[in-house]
Parts: structure tokens; sequence; C-alpha cells
């Protein structure tokens, strides 16, 4: 039986199996029901090691056995397979997600807060400074800010990228709530229908003609794209910067802005 390797490939990785559960599987389905024997023969793969990812497949939910001599295995249907894989892949998250949820009333968080907040102490606040990569990170990082901004926050963005992130949207009218005067400059053009949705969220919005993403808090932190959006996710990069000289000196340019229009 002859595969191709982008096929090999492809299901490998999707499915999240080895080479030999990747062989033994395709053929499995190629017969629908066969032995060990007749697997090994059609995958290649060698008959001692046939038995065993047979055994882990059928644990895993590609493969059910059959009843009756010689052993013989049924393959199940790929939509089944499928499924059930979203289901555990649902599971797991959820597991992990709750686990995160209580870590904080843990010792060991504690002591890991602890030592960090140690650490930062020595260190000058102008050296407070770093890299994010990727979009989902960049997200992170911008959410840890707004929670922690206390008295303002400058907003630089397209109308359309801060209503993607309606979650964003909540903090910024929750930090408001608390107090926390709230200037966002919009700098894109036709989206009228993302500056509806906008206005109707939040106050405090204007079109700007700066462009940029980026956002300042307490005038001393601030953290910006150093490129326009990425189409590839991963290859988005930005700046975080805690320096309150240069985060009071962008946020008077901002005000002059602010204040012509």
């Amino acid at each position: 039986m002859i595969i191709k390797n982008d096929l090999l490939k492809k299901i490998r990785n999707q499915f999240n199996l080895n080479i030999y559960e990747t062989k033994v599987w395709i053929a499995l389905l190629s017969r629908g029901i066969a032995t060990a024997g007749e697997i090994a023969e059609m995958s290649g793969v060698p008959r001692s090691r046939t038995y065993d990812v047979l055994e882990g497949l059928e644990k895993q939910g590609f493969a059910v056995i059959k009843i009756g001599k010689p052993v013989k295995y049924i393959a199940v249907k790929p939509e089944i397979v499928l499924e059930r894989l979203k289901q555990n892949i649902s599971r797991e998250a959820e597991e992990k997600t709750d686990l995160l949820a209580n870590m904080k009333d843990t010792a060991e968080y504690k002591e890991l807060a602890l030592l960090h907040k140690q650490g930062i102490i020595p260190i000058k606040t102008e050296d407070l400074s770093g890299v994010i990569n990727g979009r989902s990170n960049f997200y992170a990082f911008l959410q840890s800010m707004i929670n922690d901004a206390e008295k303002e926050m400058i907003v630089i963005a397209p109308a359309a990228t801060l209503t993607k992130k309606m979650k964003i949207l909540k903090q910024i009218k929750d930090i408001k709530k608390k107090g926390v005067t709230i200037k966002v400059g919009i700098n894109s053009e036709n989206d009228a229908e993302d500056m509806n949705i906008l206005e109707k969220e939040i106050s405090g919005i204007k079109r700007l003609g700066i462009d940029g993403r980026f956002i300042i808090t307490d005038r001393k932190k601030i953290l910006f794209m150093i490129a326009p959006e990425n189409p590839d996710e991963d290859r988005d990069k930005g700046i975080w910067i805690n320096s309150e000289f240069f985060g009071s000196a962008l946020s008077r340019l901002f005000d002059i802005a602010w204040q012509g229009k």
C-alpha cells in the first residue's frame, strides 16, 4: 500500500499521531476490518510493533476490537474520531482553565508572585521594557495594562481593531466606572458601523490623524505595535516600555492632537 508522504504528514499532525500510528490507521481505514498481520503487511509497519500500535489506537478511539478469533480490528469512522477528539480537547481546555483560575489561591503561586515582586524592586524603572511577540501575547499584555491603569488610559487604534475585541471594550468600560479617564483616538476611515458600536459602548472617542496602534496608561506605561496588523498573527510584534519621561512626552503630543479636534 503506497501512501503519499504529504498525506501522512497532514494526518499525523492533524490527529496528533506518530508515524506508525498514522500508517496503521490509514491501512485499517482502507480495509475497514483486518487482523494485525494484514495491517502490518499493508502499512509497512513491523509486525512486532503493529500489535502495540493497534492497541494504542483502540484506547484512543481510532479502532474497535472485533469479538472472536482471530482477533480483528474495525476502523472507527473518521467523523466519529474527529468528534471524539474535539470533545477531548474541549474537556482538557476546560480542566486547564479551571486549574489556572484556582491557581492564585495556591501557596506555590503566592511564592512565585513574591519572588517576582522582590526581584522587581532593585531594577531601575527605565530598564523595564520588552518585546511582545505574537498577537495573542500582545492582547494578553494589553488586558493586563488596562486592568492596572489607575488614572488615565490613552488608546490609538482603528475602530475595527477595538470592535473585534469586545472583551477589551468591557475592560475599558469597567475601569472607566472606577474613575479612570479614557481617551480613544480612532485613525481609520469608512468604518461607520464600527464607530457606531464604539460610541454606544464607551464615550471619549475622537477621530485623530495619528497613524499607529498604541496604548499609554497613567502617562508612563506604553505598549505599541511596530508595524500595521500582520495577516499572520504570530508575526505581529509589539514593544512595551515603562518610562515616565517618554510616556509623559508622548501623552503631551497626544493631548495636542486631541485638543485640536
